[in-house]
């Protein structure tokens, strides 16, 4: 019989003996590096909400997590987490599209000018472009945009001092105001703002259109830093609500195959991009069964074999959304073992990784848009 290229293939390579005869938690060879990156290199994060954990894990780890803009003193841990301190190595709030990420850069490195537009309520001013990050609001305009530009230092600072730049890709669906040509992180009138019809307009981004951006993004990045290297990767939390009139399962799927498709081309194309797998690992793994934890959910189904009430959940709380913190140990537990070229067993838990309830995570900002969701029966 003549030999063709599936004799010689290893393992890995089969879906048999690669997934379906492995226990998860034995599922190994997910993600080669293409680049080590060193202990004390400095990496910066950002992207969507799941983007807050990797900066968590990496000086859990003993790395070099950076931030460039660090909370000023005398604020307790609850305000720097409501004020996005600490959430990404820059306190841009969360970064969901690649169009987002290409404006941002593109302020920080002055090619563009961000307008100085700020939305008032109660006496109180709001950023547009980062709706969240101050929940009381800022006292002035002025005081507004100085902290934007504060921001925006920091993130060219972030920029020209890292080795490795750790990106989480999110949403397609994103916003455009059309009056200023801008692309706004949220739809104006959910956290803030009012909404306009003939002002603001929705745009499901493509592969084509995510994957010019990230390309653009970047290379504006490495006018500033031609060294820097950078992970991206896809969040695996679902989108909270679609406005594209789909059934939000299908747009969820859409939505992350789009950004997939995008990612991996891009890491194909380009030696200094490889694309890291957590959306693969917690969506696309068999899901390993987790004894249940009654000081976390006591709602939780009394079979002991099953994570989650119903055995729905998996990796996911209750809201089949957020990530529960044993799925966020599995997902770091593969990129610190592949850079580390250890073939060992992840662990599910950790002691950092624990919370106390099911609830949505606070930092993803779209998950207000529940709000706006039909009110689930009584009873």
């Amino acid at each position: 019989m003549t030999a063709h290229p599936y004799t010689s293939l290893p393992e890995r390579s089969f879906w048999r003996s690669a997934v379906a005869e492995r226990d998860p938690l034995d599922i190994t060879d997910l993600w080669t590096p293409k680049w080590p990156i060193g202990q004390d290199a400095p990496v910066i994060t950002a992207g969507s909400c799941f983007a807050g954990h990797i900066g968590r894990a990496l000086l859990e780890e003993g790395m070099h997590w950076y931030d460039a803009e660090p909370p000023p003193p005398g604020l307790t841990a609850e305000d720097r987490s409501a004020r996005g301190y600490r959430r990404f190595s820059f306190r841009t709030g969360n970064i969901y599209t690649a169009a987002l990420l290409r404006q941002w850069i593109a302020w920080a490195v002055a090619s563009q000018e961000p307008p100085e537009e700020v939305w008032e309520e109660d006496g109180r001013f709001h950023d547009p472009y980062r709706p969240t990050v101050e929940p009381e609001g800022f006292a002035s305009p002025d005081e507004l945009l100085h902290s934007r530009g504060v921001t925006l230092t920091s993130l060219r600072t972030a920029l020209a001092e890292a080795e490795v730049f750790v990106f989480t890709l999110g949403l397609t669906e994103a916003w455009h105001d059309r009056e200023h040509g801008t692309v706004l992180p949220m739809c104006p009138g959910t956290a803030r703002g009012s909404f306009d019809a003939d002002r603001y307009v929705l745009r499901n981004h493509t592969v084509s259109q995510v994957h010019e951006d990230l390309t653009q993004a970047l290379a504006m990045a490495r006018g500033i830093n031609p060294d820097l290297r950078t992970v991206l990767t896809v969040s695996p939390v679902p989108l909270t609500a679609t406005a594209t009139g789909r059934h939000a399962l299908v747009a969820t799927t859409f939505s992350k195959s789009v950004l997939r498709a995008a990612a991996g081309q891009l890491a194909d194309e380009d030696d200094r991009v490889d694309y890291f797998p957590s959306y693969e690992i917690v969506t696309g793994l068999p899901q390993p069964l987790v004894l249940p934890d009654p000081s976390r959910d006591p709602d939780l189904s009394g079979d002991p074999g099953v994570a989650g009430s119903g055995g729905r959940t998996g990796f996911f709380e209750a809201n089949l959304r957020t990530v529960r913190p044993e799925g966020v140990a599995f997902v770091m537990g593969h990129f610190f073992r592949a850079l580390r070229g250890e073939p060992a067993r992840t662990p599910l838990t950790s002691p950092q990784q624990r919370i106390t309830s099911s609830a949505e995570d606070p930092s993803c900002d779209d998950a207000l848009l529940d709000y706006y969701g039909p009110v689930p029966p009584a009873g």
